[in-house]
């Protein structure tokens, strides 16, 4: 087990209520925990209440930096300069941030100012060894999911930066004393602050739970034949976000955000459902780290079914609606 900090930048949402950090961060902190015996440093960039601060502590944070960056949070460039500013208040092992399109950016520009090292899309973290001999290990899949790699990171220089897939642990629900926020200042470079950000929205598809952060994915593929109301008649009982394959995205069957594989999101659900998905490998390589896998086609040949836990041959518009009857059912 590592002896030093671990700095995590901590993404937040927002509602009604206010400011809450995500699923995917707090299990990051959770993953820091288990991987030192010193603090874990969540770095929000916007300011926090107690009630969020209570929530961060209780997944793992001993300490809480804040910077106020307002919007300008949002952007990779600006988001690098703060973990720079918080790297060189803490002094920490690894900075651990989440794996999404914003993190992979900023994860890499982090790391060049830094000239420290940088790995995306981790699966899975290990602190390996005591003491000084202790390493931190990273493993990732590549070649599609067709290889899983796990390689030692580390810095001579500075703090390596790992982007972490959400998923990769389960959150153990605990109270939390609220932490005092450390203020930090965060000098923003001129290359971060020549970017302006214009407007920032949810697409329709994002309705419910977030794809890459939900632990239910109901997914439509071309056998579904347009019908995404369909999908969304089964995702809604389940609290299942929507996904989709290339070529329903590609018929323009439903939003690009939706699409999921090689060329989409990433995703690691409890439990996966696909629908009249065939489970061609540029789909199936976004869903290497799902739990229980279920297929619904009517191709009894289709390459979903070999990964499949559990699967039905047979006509969506038939199985679907007697599923979602039987959950409604169960539900009383």
């Amino acid at each position: 087990m590592l002896d030093a900090p671990i700095l995590v930048l901590v993404d937040l949402e927002t509602s009604e209520a206010g400011s809450a950090p995500t699923g995917p961060s707090l299990e990051l902190l959770t993953a820091a925990r288990a991987l030192t015996s010193g603090d874990v440093v969540a770095l929000s960039l916007q300011p926090l209440g107690e009630p969020a601060s209570a929530i961060l502590s209780g997944a793992g944070a001993t300490r809480l930096l804040t910077a106020d960056l307002g919007e300008s949070a949002h952007l990779p460039a600006t988001a690098a300069d703060a973990v720079v500013a918080a790297v060189s208040a803490v002094a920490p092992a690894a900075v651990l941030v989440v794996s999404d399109y914003r993190g992979k950016e900023l994860a890499g520009r982090a790391a060049v100012l830094l000239g420290s090292a940088c790995v995306c899309d981790a699966t899975a973290l290990e602190a390996a060894g005591a003491g000084d001999d202790s390493v931190l290990r990273a493993s990732k899949l590549a070649l599609s999911g067709s290889w899983s790699t796990t390689a030692s990171v580390g810095s001579a220089g500075s703090a390596p930066i790992i982007a972490v897939r959400p998923g990769i642990v389960e959150v153990t629900a605990a109270d939390g004393a609220p932490l005092t926020a450390e203020p930090l200042e965060v000098p923003v470079s001129a290359e971060a602050a020549a970017v302006r950000l214009v407007s920032r929205e949810a697409t329709s598809v994002a309705s419910g739970p977030v794809l890459s952060e939900a632990r239910t994915v109901v997914v439509g593929g071309r056998g579904v034949d347009g019908d995404f109301d369909l999908v969304r008649s089964l995702a809604e009982p389940l609290n299942a976000a929507v996904g989709a394959t290339r070529v329903a995205c590609d018929e323009g069957w439903i939003e690009r955000s939706a699409q999921i594989g090689q060329t989409g999101e990433t995703v690691s659900p409890r439990l996966y459902i696909g629908l009249g998905v065939s489970g061609a490998v540029h789909h199936t390589s976004g869903i290497q780290g799902a739990g229980t896998v279920v297929a619904i086609c009517d191709d009894s040949e289709a390459p979903i079914f070999e990964m499949a836990d559990f699967g039905v041959v047979g006509d969506v518009t038939e199985v679907v609606p007697q599923l979602v009857e039987e959950l409604a059912t169960l539900r009383g």
